[in-house]
């Protein structure tokens, strides 16, 4: 090896976040500034933070809307033409459209029995 080529070596070299935080690390060079580290960054962190960069996000937010609303046109599109076939399928069959059932009526109460009259019991007993 050639002596001299290796650039000298900070074992506890400085690492300061843009949030705040500080740790050491081994490095080439004594201080190092970075803008993101694992204590804010969405990744590690969970949360979801966007950077809107001359209105990106909101352009994509309002394309994807579109989107879905196209989708529920197609859809909506679709299920109305499948219905149309199906029933001019019925018409050409020569069939009638499926209808509801009639909902039971409640068949009325039964009349109670009439109970015997007194005197016809008492008549017969004696």
């Amino acid at each position: 090896m050639k002596p001299q080529i290796h650039p000298a070596w900070f074992p506890e070299a400085l690492v300061t976040c843009a949030c705040g935080a500080t740790f050491t690390v081994g490095a080439t060079v004594a201080k190092i500034d970075t803008e993101v580290c694992a204590s804010c960054h969405p990744f590690f962190t969970g949360e979801q933070r966007i950077v809107d960069t001359a209105g990106q996000v909101d352009r994509f937010m309002r394309r994807l809307e579109a989107g879905v609303e196209q989708r529920k046109v197609e859809l909506e599109r679709q299920q109305s033409r499948e219905e149309a076939e199906r029933e001019a399928k019925r018409q050409r069959r020569g069939l009638t459209p499926v209808r509801a059932r009639r909902a039971a009526t409640p068949k009325p109460a039964a009349k109670p029995a009439p109970e015997p009259k007194p005197d016809a019991a008492a008549d017969a007993e004696s």
